[in-house]
């Protein structure tokens, strides 16, 4: 049996970084960085996702550790809706969302 000792090794925080620096480049761009409000709303849940992940694994115990992961996939939800809302609006291409979603959705499974 394997022992993380740092969040940092834990594949799902790796994947959820990886999720946060998909999406705020795309926040930066036209009309997007323009929309404050959706552009703060998904950069915040997405580093939510990465920051609860951290911050269950740190706590005490694996119930914590659990609830703290229900979070994390409570804010994936919330950035795979807030990722409709800009491909609906025309901030983002059918591909960006695609990359976005599928990896928020791996996140959520995880």
């Amino acid at each position: 049996m394997v022992t993380i000792k740092r969040f940092e090794d834990l594949e799902i925080w790796q994947k959820a970084r990886q999720l946060c620096n998909l999406i705020y480049p795309l926040t930066l761009k036209g009309s997007f960085a323009r929309d404050y409000k959706l552009r703060d709303q998904i950069n915040d849940s997405s580093g939510s996702v990465m920051d609860n992940i951290a911050e269950g694994f740190e706590r005490d115990g694996k119930g914590e550790f659990k609830q703290f992961l229900s979070i994390a996939k409570g804010s994936c939800g919330e950035v795979r809706s807030q990722l409709y809302r800009a491909i609906d609006r025309k901030h983002i291409s059918q591909e960006e969302f695609e990359s976005s979603f599928t990896l928020a959705e791996e996140i959520s499974k995880t």
